[in-house]
């Protein structure tokens, strides 16, 4: 589906970016692979470095960085696409909710909101020099969408943090203001909003989770890929500022 396509993949040698590199890569598709550390994503792909030596480029990158940021993007000549998968916090992050100060509110909400708007800024800044189609997709979250469940953290040390929810639902309007601020059906931005992603999570916390959904329980990484293939294919040509939900009906 994305055979003669250049994707740009922020957070490359995450959780998720990871599959969704290796995905991509197995679509046709050129991948410039972005993340903090080159060294880190060469040991994580040094399968996929071997099968798509031709396809796959690393870079350095921090998406928090504006200089760093505008300077990678004036130099691409050409993206069909962009997928951020980056997910910057601080080390005060996941604090419970009234122990968290404004400060570190602040910063959380500048790293992660703050780099998804110099993302999709610079996206937009690009289309408009290169006039040829190109599609962009964040990925937002189930807490984007609805009030979290607090109930399913109940025995664990596990929280749903704040900063999540209020960044999370943000970036799903701004997807909405960048597509209708460029307002050219060749330049599309849309999300998906994943439900839980199996990280090792205790076991009370996956089985409360799986009661809450419709029997599958958390994601893997895997799953989400299908739909991130779609939008950034011509088959969702005219799909724009929309928001696909993947969680086995959690929000129902």
């Amino acid at each position: 589906m994305l055979t003669g396509q250049t994707i740009l993949i922020t957070g490359a040698g995450g959780l998720l970016g990871s599959q969704v590199t290796a995905a991509i890569l197995a679509q046709g598709a050129k991948v410039i692979a972005a993340d903090l550390s080159v060294a880190a994503m060469k040991t994580k792909f040094t399968e996929l470095i071997e099968t798509h030596l031709d396809s796959l480029s690393l870079v350095a990158l921090d998406v928090t960085n504006e200089v760093d940021v505008k300077q990678f993007f004036l130099k691409q000549n050409e993206l069909s696409g962009a997928v951020n998968c980056t997910y910057p916090r601080n080390a005060q992050y996941g604090t419970a909710f009234l122990d968290v100060s404004l400060d570190s509110f602040n910063e959380n909400i500048s790293l992660h909101l703050g780099s998804s708007f110099l993302f999709m800024q610079q996206c937009a800044a690009l289309f408009t020099r290169q006039k040829t189609p190109m599609s962009v997709v964040n990925v937002s979250s189930i807490y984007g969408v609805v009030a979290p469940q607090f109930s399913l953290y109940e025995g664990t040390s596990m929280t749903m943090p704040i900063e999540y929810a209020a960044i999370k639902s943000a970036l799903l309007h701004l997807n909405k203001y960048v597509a209708a601020f460029v307002k050219d059906s060749r330049f599309r931005v849309n999300s998906i909003s994943p439900g839980g992603i199996f990280d090792h999570q205790p076991s009370p916390f996956l089985e409360a989770y799986r009661q809450s959904t419709h029997g599958h329980g958390m994601l893997s990484p895997s799953d989400l890929t299908g739909s991130i293939i779609f939008l950034l294919s011509q088959q969702s040509q005219y799909v724009t500022g929309q928001n696909i939900i993947i969680d086995d009906g959690f929000t129902l």
